[in-house]
C-alpha cells in the first residue's frame, strides 16, 4: 500500500476505482464499501483508491476542541491498506480546501488518480458546500468519461441503526468498549511510547506502563479495562486504567496498563493496547490498602476475560 500525503503529490500511472471520505476508524461500515471496491478494482485490472482527510472535515467547519479522532492517520493508512487497498491519499482539510468547488474537485481527481470509477454512499457529497451530490457527480462522469456507483453502508442490527464513527465516539464516551469492538470489528486500541510517570504503581506492587498516547485521539471513558497489551510480536494480558488516579489526587488523564505476568524496563517502547471490557469506574480508595485490594479483585476479573482470548502464559 502506497501512502501520499496530498493529492497533488499523486501521479497514477494507472486506471483507477476510487471513493473519498475521512473513514476515521475505518468500522465495520467503511470496510463493507471498501471491500466490494477492492475486489471490483482488482477484477478490472484498476488500482483501488482511498482519498481521505486530515484534519477532520468536522474539526475545521464546526471547530471541534478536544479529543475527536479514533485513529491516526498513519493508523487509518495501515487498516486500509489490509483490505486490499493499493493507494490511499491523505489530503489536507483546510479553508482552501473546503472553497473548492466539486467540478474542480472532479477535475483533481481525474488528472492525479486517472479516476475510472468513482463510488459513493447515496448520500454523498463533495466540493463547496457539498453542491457536488450523486445526480451532480454522475452528470460530470458522463462529461469526464467516469462512472459513478452507489454502494449502501453497512446496518449493525435489526433497528436499523447504521455503524458510524460518531456512534463509535459516543459508545467510548459510555465506556462500552464492547460495543465499540463490534462497530469496529476488532477492539478499540490506543498506542504510544512507554514514559516515566510518577511509579505509582511500582510503589504498591502493581508496575504499570504510563503511555504517551495521542491527545487528538478519543479515550474510553475513566476506568478500568481488561485490555491486550501488544509489544512487538508479543501479546499480554493488562489491566488499564484510563483517568485521573484520584486516590493520589491527580488531575491529568493518564493510560497505564498493568501488565500481568511481566518484568521487563519498556521504557520508549511502543505498546498497542486493545480495550477488551469494562471492569468498573474510577474511585478514590480511603486507604492504600483498600485500593492494592481492589486491584488484586481487578486482576482477578480480568484475567478470567483474557484467559479466553488468548492462551495464558507460562508462569
Amino acid at each position: 500500500m502506497q501512502h501520499i500525503q496530498s493529492l497533488e503529490n499523486a501521479h497514477l500511472d494507472h486506471p483507477s476505482i476510487v471513493t473519498v471520505g475521512v473513514f476515521d476508524g475505518v468500522h465495520r461500515g467503511h470496510q463493507h464499501l471498501i471491500s466490494h471496491l477492492v475486489q471490483a478494482a482488482h477484477a478490472s485490472n484498476r488500482l483501488a483508491v482511498v482519498l481521505t482527510f486530515f484534519p477532520h472535515p468536522d474539526v475545521v467547519i464546526r471547530g471541534i476542541q478536544g479529543p475527536y479522532y479514533l485513529t491516526t492517520p498513519d493508523e487509518r493508512a495501515a487498516l486500509l491498506g489490509e483490505l486490499g487497498v493499493d493507494v490511499v491519499i491523505t489530503h489536507p482539510f483546510n479553508d482552501q480546501t473546503r472553497q473548492i468547488r466539486a467540478a474542480d474537485f472532479v477535475d483533481l481527481l481525474t488528472r492525479h488518480l486517472k479516476m475510472a470509477s468513482l463510488w459513493a454512499t447515496a448520500d454523498f457529497a463533495l466540493g463547496y458546500k457539498r453542491e457536488g451530490n450523486v445526480a451532480f457527480l454522475t452528470e460530470q462522469g458522463h462529461q469526464k468519461g467516469f462512472t459513478v456507483e452507489t454502494i449502501d453502508l453497512l446496518f449493525t442490527d435489526g433497528n436499523g441503526e447504521r455503524i458510524s464513527s460518531g456512534r463509535i465516539r459516543a459508545a467510548l464516551v459510555e465506556g462500552d468498549v464492547q460495543k465499540v469492538a463490534s462497530d469496529l470489528g476488532r477492539y478499540y486500541r490506543v498506542s504510544g511510547l512507554v514514559v516515566d510517570g510518577e511509579k505509582r504503581g511500582r510503589q504498591i506492587g502493581f508496575p504499570t506502563a504510563n503511555m504517551a498516547y495521542w491527545e487528538q485521539q478519543v479515550l474510553p471513558k475513566n476506568g478500568i479495562y481488561a485490555s491486550l497489551a501488544h509489544l512487538g510480536s508479543e501479546t499480554f494480558m493488562a489491566m488499564t486504567n484510563v483517568g485521573v488516579r484520584p486516590t493520589f489526587n491527580g488531575h491529568n488523564i493518564t493510560v497505564e496498563p498493568y501488565l500481568l505476568d511481566f518484568d521487563r524496563d519498556i521504557y520508549g517502547q511502543r505498546l498497542d493496547l486493545d480495550f477488551v471490557a469494562w471492569l468498573r469506574g474510577e474511585a478514590k480508595f480511603t486507604s492504600i490498602d483498600d485500593l492494592i485490594a481492589r486491584i488484586r479483585q481487578d486482576v482477578e476479573e480480568g484475567r478470567v476475560i483474557l484467559e479466553k482470548i488468548i492462551e495464558p502464559r507460562a508462569r
